[in-house]
């Protein structure tokens, strides 16, 4: 594809981009490091972290080297969803410095969902006027296939409470083409990725040969679904596509597009976060010690291949499995 060919491309996709119309719209505990019993992953462990003990998170990552990374995931249990997203702001923000120190972009895909308002330190001080901005790329994990000022838009949500308060370049947003039906929005969308891979802005694995992001914020739904990947459906077992489509969505509306699992899987960092006792039998069902022989959720299929896995969880969420832990 020519240099012309490629900017015209980009150039379409973001034509589509535009904001929605306005709408008139932690007490610290104790650090400690718990082994959990044998579960299919005996490498997974549960820490849990004060305010104070953050700073020392990602060294403490770093140090578990023996351990394959695609077979380790962590959960960072908190004591309120406040502090929570305290911590996830600083984890985010700390990343951000990283990449767009190495390689000089972030890219950075998000949910919809809670997980936008646990984003919302991000957009106050420090990180407001410490972050470079101007070095992300945010895209979505999935993206409900209706005009980017509905209600259901995950752009919309992502606009109002995150991308309309810091100074993050328009042409560095990817929204999907909500002009298109949902087939050709995840075509579209697609070919987009596989020319901001050409042009390095998004990295590709060696270990896979699918795209690498540096950070995917997630969250989940209490069935256990990420992206708009739900138990049970067909596309969990998508092999080839970046992004695919939708149009039985059991949770309306039923038309989408969505990473699929290679992809996602793929990925330097995840950060997933999960809040509420609603998220509690999930979380219980992915870190406890029961053995099932019932098919994995869509989130425990949330395996790494060379990247980090980092869950973010209050209290509530964590309940089921603190008591196992005798916590």
């Amino acid at each position: 594809m020519s240099s012309s060919s490629s900017s015209a491309l980009l150039s379409s996709h973001l034509r589509h981009l535009q904001p929605p119309p306005p709408l008139r719209l932690f007490p610290a505990i104790s650090l400690s490091r718990i082994l959990l019993p044998r579960t299919r992953n005996p490498t997974r462990t549960l820490r849990i972290r004060s305010s104070a003990a953050m700073a020392a998170a990602a060294a403490a990552a770093n140090a578990a080297t023996s351990v394959k990374k695609k077979e380790k995931s962590s959960l960072l249990v908190f004591d309120s969803e406040e502090d929570l997203s305290v911590a996830l702001a600083k984890y985010t923000a700390e990343l951000s410095g990283r990449f767009a120190d190495e390689r000089g972009a972030f890219s950075v895909v998000v949910s919809g969902g809670s997980l936008i308002k646990s984003l919302r330190k991000l957009v106050e001080g420090p990180y407001a006027e410490s972050v470079e901005w101007g070095k992300w790329h945010v895209f979505w994990v999935d993206e409900r296939v209706v005009p980017k000022d509905h209600p259901d838009s995950n752009y919309k949500l992502a606009y109002d409470a995150f991308l309309s308060k810091v100074p993050i370049p328009p042409g560095h947003v990817y929204a999907i083409n909500d002009s298109l039906p949902a087939e050709g929005a995840a075509d579209d969308y697609e070919t987009c990725l596989k020319q901001l891979v050409k042009t390095g802005t998004v990295q590709l694995s060696a270990a896979t040969g699918f795209p690498k992001f540096d950070l995917m914020l997630l969250g989940m739904g209490p069935d256990g679904h990420i992206a708009s990947l739900f138990p049970g459906h067909p596309l969990l077992q998508e092999k080839e596509r970046w992004i695919t489509f939708i149009k039985d969505s059991p949770k309306p509306p039923s038309d989408r597009i969505t990473f699929t699992f290679p992809v996602i899987n793929s990925s330097a960092n995840i950060a997933l976060v999960a809040t509420g006792a609603g998220k509690a039998g999930v979380v219980h069902q992915v870190f406890g010690d029961e053995h099932t022989t019932s098919e994995l959720l869509p989130v425990q299929m949330v395996a790494l291949e060379d990247g980090e896995l980092t869950w973010f969880a209050d209290k509530a969420a964590a309940s089921k499995v603190q008591d196992k832990a005798n916590l």
